[in-house]
């Protein structure tokens, strides 16, 4: 007896969006990750930053192991209904700001900001030896 897929709306995906009712979606399957938050490797804000949106070039630009492939399966609820017309509501900007800019730049400065830090660091360290050849 085959299983039944239960399906969702991208709408219906974007609701739950809190730390307590995480879901995200991945390659047209929904995942409720919100057991998983705490243990996330990249950190709850980074599934938290996905949410309401289809967030499999996130996730494949991530490079994810095989192993965090497999435990997704236990976290998959369902799959994205692609014969729904939900058509999301639109946001307004003013017209100098791209849309979602804030919280783009928000997420790259918590996400990459170790990489610059070691970049002066290792400067710093390498001048300092340089110098006291000298």
């Amino acid at each position: 007896m085959p299983t039944l897929t239960k399906l969702y709306t991208m709408q219906e995906a974007s609701q739950h969006n809190t730390k307590d009712n995480c879901w995200v979606v991945i390659d047209g399957k929904v995942y409720d990750v919100s057991t998983y938050l705490d243990d996330h490797p990249g950190g709850d804000d980074v599934l938290l930053a996905a949410t309401g949106r289809d967030a499999t070039e996130d996730f494949e630009e991530a490079g994810h192991s095989k192993t965090a492939r497999e435990e997704m399966r236990a976290l998959c609820i369902g799959e994205v209904d692609t014969t729904s017309s939900d058509i999301p509501e639109l946001e307004i900007f003013p017209e100098n700001q791209p849309p979602g800019y804030p919280k783009k730049l928000a997420n790259l400065t918590k996400q990459y900001w170790a990489v610059p830090v070691a970049v002066v660091g290792i400067s710093v360290v390498i001048g300092v030896l340089y110098l006291r050849k000298k």
